[in-house]
């Protein structure tokens, strides 16, 4: 079993096409992306790992609910500028929310998270029952 992909959009490719800011005219594109996910499936559990430079580990929030990992990110950002005759003042906010269901296998009590080097890793060990069970050797009688 493999971990699901949620899209909470509907018609996430007509949405894109409405609200690309090309489509109004415009000439900047937004920032609307969520980071990419890797998926390892190994023998002791599953890995997941978020490419998220730039982030400390306290802007994020990983929850679990009814088997549903989801994590998110929201991170707001003020820059001021002085100069001779002018101010500027920008503000910059980014957020994002990845949601995936968690195969019945993923002991859902023991996930564990860290962030290094700009890699959110998730650690989600498999239940010991789904574990692969050693070879045997059967005597014949």
């Amino acid at each position: 079993m493999s971990i699901v992909k949620r899209n909470n959009l509907f018609f996430p490719s007509l949405m894109h096409d409405v609200m690309d800011p090309d489509w109004f005219g415009g000439t900047e594109k937004w920032n609307t992306s969520v980071p990419a996910v890797n998926i390892k499936d190994n023998t002791e559990g599953f890995e997941l790992e978020l490419a998220v430079p730039g982030m400390k580990k306290d802007d994020f929030t990983v929850e679990i609910d009814n088997d549903v990992l989801t994590i998110s990110s929201e991170v707001e950002t003020e820059n001021e500028e002085n100069k001779e005759n002018y101010t500027r003042k920008e503000f910059s906010y980014t957020s994002f929310k990845r949601a995936f269901t968690l195969p019945e296998t993923v002991d859902g009590s023991k996930i564990d998270a860290k962030y290094e080097d700009g890699i959110l890793k998730l650690t989600l060990p498999k239940k010991q029952e789904a574990l692969p069970k050693p070879k045997r050797l059967i005597e014949i009688g």
